[in-house]
């Protein structure tokens, strides 16, 4: 954590040599890679020869002494703060973290009373931390609280500071720069190990395979020998320390010898999506697969049934993942049914339009919100991986419902999505043309796809 911003607290230390006072500057947090210390520096008085010179005036403010004639002066030991981290549990609130570091009530309740200027405290998360900061008494008396620092988000901070006899608070964004990187690699088992093995950031490879999942079946149309390629952007703050991952500005999947690229664009309509080489976006109507980093564990079709020991139609398609594993709408639509349905379990199906509906099965537990005639987004959470229902373990059974009758989701002909016109296809083919020639600069690799008007 930069400790730079926390309070400065001004300080003014005196050295009585006779009649001879020295000022010091104001004490200054700096941030080390173990822990925070102070230090100090002469305070500037009119307008001295260099920020360096030390100068020694007496009590009524007239100079006694320049540097060369200064006497030694006795060292100065600044106390060093401490500083308490607080784990915040579900259900705690500032007040009761703060009285429980050992801050009076009284004074706990003025903090909040500050913090809450800069930022509402009812939405400090569980499972964050709380830094705060006191510095240390010389006698028997309590720790005196000077200020603390609560990250929200890895990007801002919000801080709290002793000033007189009252707080002061504030909130800070850090200042980041955005760089570009990119990363490609050959897929010998599922597209998820080729890119652990290429170090994409995992946030980034979840990104890339929801990209394509509109259109890829992952688990069959992968072989190996496959590869990938990807351009994606991250935000670094002062130290060169990446704090959060951008967008995937362009990627590229080789399928048994058959390239799809896709871009990021923006739409004269401000919508920002991924399309094709010929400006089609790659996000269908419905996804094949509304979960990430699931494996198919079984198919559509008949089957022996895991529980009843018989065969049985398998109307959908399961797909294994951890318990809690948030499970996405696979389309834009109204909830037709939320709740329980039998051997199901706990279960949500989505109305997407007059032909389609798509239904999840087997959830721990379905979104909070979603219900009967709610409108979802593609992509929007709807619920959680369970084994509610005729189960043997968690996985998600998906079904897609074309005019009423359950369909194979890995077969069905997904309706497209927006084909780029006019304009809109015109600034797009010229973005495409500077990705694609980006990519080439960046990874040396002169065999992007090549943009056909």
């Amino acid at each position: 954590m930069n400790y730079r911003g926390l309070a400065s607290i001004a300080v003014l230390s005196t050295a009585v040599l006779g009649a001879t006072v020295v000022l010091f500057d104001v004490i200054k947090l700096n941030h080390t890679d173990n822990e925070p210390t102070f230090s100090m520096a002469p305070l500037s008085l009119g307008n001295p020869a260099s920020a360096a010179t030390l100068r020694t005036r007496n009590l009524a403010g007239n100079l006694v002494v320049d540097e060369e004639d200064a006497p030694l002066l006795p060292a100065i030991t600044i106390p060093e703060p401490i500083v308490k981290t607080v784990h915040v549990k579900s259900g705690a609130t500032l007040s009761g973290l703060l009285t429980g570091a050992g801050i009076e009530r009284v004074e706990a309740a003025r903090i909040v009373t500050t913090f809450s200027e800069a930022f509402n405290p009812r939405k400090i998360r569980a499972g964050q931390n709380l830094d705060l900061f006191f510095m240390p008494s010389d006698d028997d008396s309590p720790d005196q609280f000077v200020g603390l620092a609560y990250e929200p988000t890895v990007l801002r901070t919000v801080r709290v500071k002793r000033i007189d006899d009252g707080f002061s608070a504030w909130e800070e964004e850090k200042v980041l720069t955005t760089e570009r990187y990119e990363a490609h690699g050959r897929i010998d088992d599922s597209l998820y190990m080729a890119g652990v093995r290429a170090n994409l950031p995992v946030p980034v490879l979840i990104e890339l395979i929801r990209a394509y999942s509109w259109d890829v079946d992952f688990q069959r149309s992968i072989r190996k020998g496959d590869g990938f390629a990807v351009l994606y952007e991250a935000q670094h703050d002062e130290s060169g320390e990446i704090l959060a991952y951008g967008d995937i500005l362009f990627a590229e999947l080789e399928l048994s010898g058959d390239k799809l690229p896709i871009y990021q664009f923006k739409t004269g309509e401000d919508l920002v999506d991924y399309f094709d080489d010929k400006g089609r976006s790659a996000k269908k109507t419905l996804m094949r697969t509304p979960i990430d980093g699931a494996r198919l564990s079984s198919g559509f079709g008949n089957r022996k049934h895991p529980v009843l020991g018989y065969n049985k139609m398998h109307k959908g398609v399961d797909f294994a993942a951890a318990r809690g594993t948030p499970i996405y709408a696979a389309g834009d639509g109204a909830i037709d049914y939320a709740g329980w349905q039998g051997g199901y379990g706990k279960y949500v199906r989505i109305r997407h339009n007059g032909e389609y509906k798509t239904a999840y099965a087997h959830m721990k537990s379905i979104a909070s919100g979603m219900k009967t005639g709610k409108r979802v987004r593609q992509g929007q959470v709807i619920g959680y991986v369970g084994t509610t229902g005729r189960s043997t373990g968690p996985h998600l059974h998906y079904e897609i419902l074309k005019n009423g009758r359950q369909v194979n989701p890995m077969k069905v002909k997904m309706p497209s999505g927006q084909k780029l016109k006019g304009e809109d296809l015109e600034r797009f083919l010229a973005v495409a043309g500077q990705l694609d020639k980006l990519y080439a600069e960046i990874s040396g690799d002169t065999t992007v796809a090549q943009i056909e008007p």
